[in-house]
């Protein structure tokens, strides 16, 4: 994943913590580098969390928790991009993938 403000791509990380900071920006997961770290205000950009407040989100399945209070936003709560209730295009990505690796529509009885 690039960093969502100049396009640079993270390479394999030496051991230890990356530099690199995540974040949810229109309830879509986004990297952000070293460099934009030090020549803008990110965090301003992110998403905040509904309870709390924090920029410490993470979205995964569908769903965006805040690290810092535990608070979980169901994907129509969750951001503004207007899709609450409709296939994201990574499920439709997967679906479409699961459809030619087992020859059989997913959600069919087996």
């Amino acid at each position: 994943m690039p960093c969502y403000r100049c396009g640079a791509r993270q390479v394999d990380p030496a051991r230890g913590a990356s530099p690199w900071k995540r974040g949810v920006r229109s309830n879509q997961q986004v990297l952000v580098c070293p460099d934009c770290q030090g020549s803008h205000d990110w965090a301003a950009d992110l998403d905040r969390c509904a309870r709390c407040h924090s920029t410490r989100l993470v979205r995964r399945l569908g769903e965006v928790e805040c690290r810092d209070c535990g608070f979980v936003a169901e994907p129509a709560e969750a951001g503004s991009d207007g899709a609450a209730g409709e296939p994201s295009g990574l499920a439709e990505e997967v679906s479409r993938a699961l459809e030619r690796v087992l020859g059989r529509r997913t959600g069919a009885e087996v």
